[in-house]
């Protein structure tokens, strides 16, 4: 859940989000693209990131 007012709508969240800043809509599928699909970390390791970021954001895992 966001901890800033998005627009309602049926898209996801964070697709709703980017609507709201289309300026940064490149950076974020070029960041994308560079994370996921030419990673040289395997789909394990990005995970095990991924869930160390979300404990030190608090987020839920």
């Amino acid at each position: 859940m966001a901890r800033i007012e998005v627009p309602n709508g049926d898209d996801l969240e964070r697709l709703r989000l980017w609507k709201m800043a289309p300026a940064f809509s490149e950076a974020v599928d070029s960041f994308r693209i560079a994370a996921h699909e030419e990673s040289i970390l395997s789909v394990r390791e990005r995970e095990v990131a991924r869930m160390k970021i979300a404990v030190i954001n608090q987020c839920p895992i």
